[in-house]
């Protein structure tokens, strides 16, 4: 059975469009997905991501615990409200899924992960957490609402209560405070976000989110669909999982290398690296040589980029992962995965046709404007 948002009916009665993603009924587009795009570019949208799943953690070796468990290293995080990016690997090297965890406490951690790996991220981290006697609690009750764009920090601000305005004003960026909103309904801020805009990314119980929604609709930020968010993160250079990355795709195969920390630390006498799960295996891919890699390309030609198109290099074929007509850029972009080094003469098959493909550094789009290159 499909399962619904506490925002369901809101998002209905708004006339949006919606589709199964993930086995949730979320909105594709409010009428139309170009004008929510160029909205979050130019002003504010906001996003219902209340499929994601936020998970709390408890227990005195938290920290121990996901320094074990992620790619990136935790002990960066010195700071309670600190966030940190990172890739949560099986022992083989491959993606499990792509998450933010904030640390809240030495006993308390929060961590959010994707909605269409929700059954087997609790699974994996409940089986993990067991022999560091840490405390996995899915926090269903709770929903979360992004507001991205220029001027999206400003309208959420406006509708603080004036003591916590000040402290969400001066967060920096992947960093969260708790704070009251309209009527006091509590709310947890953090600054993230996935479409390469600034903005807030707010976790609120459900039975405030549609109040919530409606205090920021009022403020004159625009609805904005799955359609939107996709255009949007690509265009940011955000991976998508699923698309580019998987289970058999290691970070290093999936431009996800700088979330990959592996620096040694001396233990007494001894000088040894952080084992986290997939270590070993990242370690021995990276010794080898790592076979395939993630580019950015543009086609300049009339045409679309989509998923699972194959790419034609001088060194084998490849294939396109992410794939959009951007808004912002009037042209096709993408992500590819093609045999390492090959970044010249490169070509995609589209229903027969062999067009060419132009190498780009990713993001493609930074504070609404094309990148250089692009």
């Amino acid at each position: 059975m499909t399962k619904q948002t506490v925002l369901n009916a809101t998002h209905r009665a708004a006339g949006a469009k919606m589709v199964d993603f993930g086995g949730w009924d979320m909105p594709l587009h409010y009428g139309s997905q170009i004008e929510e795009h160029h909205a979050v570019r130019r002003d504010a949208g906001m996003f219902d991501v209340s499929h994601m799943t936020v998970v709390d953690l408890h227990g005195a070796r938290c920290r121990e615990f996901l320094r074990h468990l992620l790619a990136n290293d935790i002990g960066k995080l010195k700071k309670p409200g600190k966030a940190l990016y990172s890739c949560m690997l099986n022992e083989h090297g491959g993606v499990i899924d792509d998450l933010i965890t904030y640390f809240l406490a030495e006993d308390f951690f929060r961590v959010v992960v994707n909605a269409a790996t929700h059954d087997k991220d609790l699974a994996w981290i409940g089986k993990q957490a067991a022999a560091f006697g840490v405390t996995v609690t899915e926090r269903a009750e709770l929903a979360m609402i992004a507001v991205q764009g220029p001027h999206a920090r400003a309208k959420v601000l406006g509708l603080l209560d004036p003591v916590d305005r000040e402290k969400a004003d001066k967060l920096g960026k992947f960093v969260a405070c708790e704070a009251r909103g309209p009527g006091g309904m509590p709310l947890f801020v953090a600054r993230t976000g996935y479409t390469g805009e600034d903005g807030f990314e707010i976790i609120v119980p459900e039975q405030h989110a549609v109040a919530l929604w409606n205090a920021l609709a009022a403020a004159g930020v625009h609805p904005a669909g799955l359609g939107a968010r996709d255009t949007l993160r690509l265009e940011a250079g955000m991976n998508l999982y699923g698309q580019d990355m998987t289970e058999d795709i290691t970070p290093w195969e999936a431009g996800l290398a700088w979330t990959v920390s592996l620096e040694s630390a001396v233990h007494g006498q001894e000088l040894r690296g952080r084992d986290f799960i997939g270590r070993a295996a990242l370690e021995q891919q990276k010794a080898a040589g790592v076979p395939r890699e993630l580019i950015g390309v543009v086609l300049d030609d009339k045409g679309v980029l989509r998923h699972g198109q194959r790419v034609i290099t001088p060194a084998g074929d490849g294939e396109i992962l992410s794939g959009i007509f951007s808004p912002t850029l009037g042209k096709a972009i993408a992500f590819a995965r093609v045999p390492a080094g090959a970044h010249e003469d490169l070509r995609v098959d589209i229903r027969g046709r062999e067009l060419p493909l132009r190498v780009v550094k990713y993001p493609f789009v930074r504070d609404g404007k094309p990148c250089d290159g692009v």
